[in-house]
């Protein structure tokens, strides 16, 4: 028996759940807007969940005084829907979360503090400033008392938790994985990205040729694996996995794509299926003009002049860092079990690629088997493939 996706659970800009996620990239409604909750001094729109970290607490039941980064209760939304319809009960069930920002949301507030005067400072604001403090909490809350652990490889980092997931799967070590990963915005992650100038100071335009570069945004994804036969919960499968580094640079990715096209290559092969198998690319798709134009590049290496229908999704929520792989692993979900294929927002024109991504979303197809890609800085490149039951 292969590895089957058994669950799904999502929080984003656009919608707080399955339903709603589906709803708005159905109805092509885009989550990103100016800041309103984070406190910033710079002007950029986000793809921000407009529920504050008290309205959070709320929608999990929490104590409104207990000290819990956003993160943290990001996370644990995704995770109890995401195993909301499973009895795991006597199951060796795991956790694989990752994330990039930690409790920074937090942490963030305390040095405000402390940087002005030495004796200042709430210490419980930086008790879970570690990434694996939130994978501990979410494991808490939802009653995960087996394996545990965090993966933060940049925004690969979701996909990696997931093929290692699959890894543990396929050697016996558990019966259910859940895997995904979960950020939160915090000035940190903003001002660094404007530091390396790639934050679009309007609606980002992946692959479009006048993109100005990419949106940051937070949120959760979450998938379970297993490959326990008398699960009768199946969504579909997840056939193929890979990772590849192209140790090209610190934050850019090679010309030609070499990270990128080792992974979809590998996942190919893993998955046992050609390359026109694809029905659907969900590309990692940030809005960077190097991003875009290098994924591009080995998605021609793979396909020359017969691309597959592609798009990216971060039009819709903004790019959420170690969660992204996460959120698009339950997008292609969507993909598959709805029969659908998102719609790259805000694409005008591209004279470099001869076969435009989709522009409108396209509904009532039959989708067998949907890649869905997420690179990280450092030239990590992590590619997966799910394939209809």
């Amino acid at each position: 028996m292969g590895i089957t996706v058994c669950g799904i659970g999502v929080i984003t800009s656009i919608g707080v759940g399955i339903e709603e996620n589906l709803d708005s990239l159905l109805s092509q409604r885009c989550g990103i807007s100016a800041v309103s909750l984070l406190d910033t001094a710079l002007s950029v729109p986000v793809g921000e969940i407009k529920y504050s970290n008290a309205e959070l607490k709320n929608k999990l039941g929490i104590d409104i005084k207990q000290t819990v980064s956003r993160t943290a209760l990001l996370g644990a939304i995704a995770v109890r829907e995401a195993i909301s319809k499973l009895n795991l009960s006597g199951k060796r069930v795991g956790l694989i979360s990752s994330t990039s920002v930690g409790g920074m949301d937090l942490s963030e507030n305390f040095y405000k503090d402390y940087i002005k005067d030495g004796k200042r400072g709430r210490l419980r604001n930086i008790i879970g400033h570690d990434c694996a403090s939130s994978t501990e909490f979410i494991a808490s809350y939802c009653g995960i008392t087996g394996f545990r652990t965090t993966i933060s490889t940049a925004c690969s980092s979701a996909a990696n938790a997931v093929i290692m997931g699959a890894g543990m799967l396929e050697s016996g070590m558990l019966d259910y994985v859940i895997v995904g990963g979960v950020d939160s915005l915090c000035a940190f992650t903003i001002n660094g990205f404007n530091s390396l100038m790639i934050l679009d100071s309007e609606l980002c335009r992946p692959l479009d040729k006048d993109r100005k570069g990419l949106n940051l945004g937070e949120g959760a994804g979450y998938i379970v694996l297993t490959k326990d036969t008398n699960c009768k919960a199946g969504i579909c499968m997840l056939s193929g996995y890979a990772n590849a580094n192209d140790a090209f640079h610190q934050t850019a990715s090679s010309e030609n794509g070499e990270g990128a096209y080792l992974s979809m290559t590998r996942a190919l092969l893993r998955a046992g299926i050609s390359s026109d198998c694809i029905n659907y690319i969900n590309l990692h798709g940030t809005g960077t003009m190097n991003n875009d134009s290098s994924e591009m590049a080995a998605v021609k290496r793979i396909y020359a002049d017969n691309i597959p229908a592609y798009s990216s999704t971060k039009g819709f929520t903004g790019h959420t860092l170690a969660a992204a792989g996460g959120v698009e692993a339950v997008y292609s979900v969507l993909s598959i079990i709805n029969g659908v294929r998102f719609a790259n927002l805000r694409f005008n024109d591209n004279s470099d690629i001869d076969i435009f991504p989709i522009i409108e979303t396209q509904k009532g197809l039959d989708i067998k088997h949907v890649m869905s890609n997420s690179f990280g800085f450092g030239g990590n490149c992590s590619s997966l493939i799910f394939s209809a039951l």
